[in-house]
């Protein structure tokens, strides 16, 4: 009796006990897959909107985006009122430097650079005690001046009785003349030594000439300094502080010289800053120099700044619009 060969697809049969028994195992490792990441879902989800607040939100496209307070500007020239547009720098119209008329040491020094000062204020005192000493000495002979005058003046009123009566020549009326003349030289010289005196006394205290801004300080206690450079990095100090008033602020511009037709003195102009491209500030032409520049081939010129506001500050970069009549 002959075999037949069992079938190949045969063996890819597969009972249905078994395939019971794979579902369950699927089953039973896909659920507790799929519950944890619906649990680990949940929490994210939630931490997130616990952590959302106004401050965390991002900004909208259509919020405003955050800028410096509002400012009354002029409205930009049109581009045909514009004959030149420059670029120069903020400066102060006046930049005062503080220096001792006398070589001195620093006693304290009351400000540092950025503060705002008041004319009149003491910004730095210098070591006075010889002044002081000075001054008690011119005072002491002051006193002795005085009491010789006295003295002069009755020896002379005695000597004009006497030579009235013939008792005394007329030499010692006149040598009575002469010492009341010479008492009242040495007091008017006492005079002079105490007002000496009182004015090196007063230049130890340097007041601030104008009201305005420390720009720099140069100087701090104990320091020596002189009125005048004598040569050499390592010198003591000649200037003590920098003031410049920051209401009064000019823009400091080379103009090339091919465009020097285009400029005159009082000439309307508009400034904008580069710091703050959305401000514009009136202005005119100040000052045109005398004289060019052959090494660079420009003018220099001065466009003063009308109306300047805190955010302006020396050496900032602005650009000037030179304006038609």
């Amino acid at each position: 009796m002959n075999s037949r060969p069992p079938d190949p697809l045969s063996r890819l049969y597969i009972p249905a006990e078994r395939k019971q028994a794979r579902r369950s195992r699927a089953t039973l490792i896909i659920a507790p897959v799929l519950i944890v990441t619906l649990v680990l879902g949940g929490l994210a989800l939630a931490t997130r909107k616990g952590n959302t607040s106004p401050a965390a939100r991002p900004i909208s496209a259509g919020a405003p985006a955050p800028s410096l307070p509002k400012m009354e500007t002029p409205a930009a020239a049109s581009p045909a009122d514009v004959l030149l547009t420059a670029s120069g720098y903020l400066v102060p119209h006046t930049r005062i430097e503080l220096s001792s008329k006398f070589p001195g040491t620093v006693k304290s020094i009351a400000v540092k650079k950025g503060d705002r000062v008041k004319k009149g204020d003491v910004l730095v005192r210098l070591e006075d005690d010889e002044f002081q000493a000075r001054l008690l000495e011119a005072k002491g002979r002051l006193a002795l001046a005085q009491a010789n005058l006295e003295n002069a003046e009755v020896n002379y009123k005695r000597q004009v009785e006497l030579h009235r009566t013939k008792v005394d020549s007329d030499r010692a009326l006149d040598d009575a003349r002469r010492a009341l003349e010479a008492a009242k030289a040495e007091l008017v010289i006492a005079q002079g030594q105490i007002a000496l005196a009182q004015t090196f006394l007063d230049w130890c205290s340097i007041s601030a000439p104008i009201t305005g801004t420390v720009l720099d300080k140069f100087v701090d206690n104990n320091e020596l300094i002189v009125p005048q450079s004598f040569g050499g990095p390592r010198g003591p100090s000649t200037i003590l502080l920098a003031l410049a008033d920051l209401n009064d602020l000019q823009v400091e511009i080379d103009v090339n010289e091919a465009d020097t037709p285009k400029v005159r003195l009082h000439q309307r102009c508009r400034i904008r800053p580069e710091a703050y491209p959305e401000k514009m500030f009136d202005g005119y032409v100040f000052e045109v120099s005398p004289e060019a520049d052959r090494q660079k081939g420009t003018l220099k010129v001065k466009v003063q700044v009308e109306k300047p506001l805190p955010v302006l500050v020396p050496e900032l970069t602005a650009k000037v619009q030179f304006l038609k009549e």
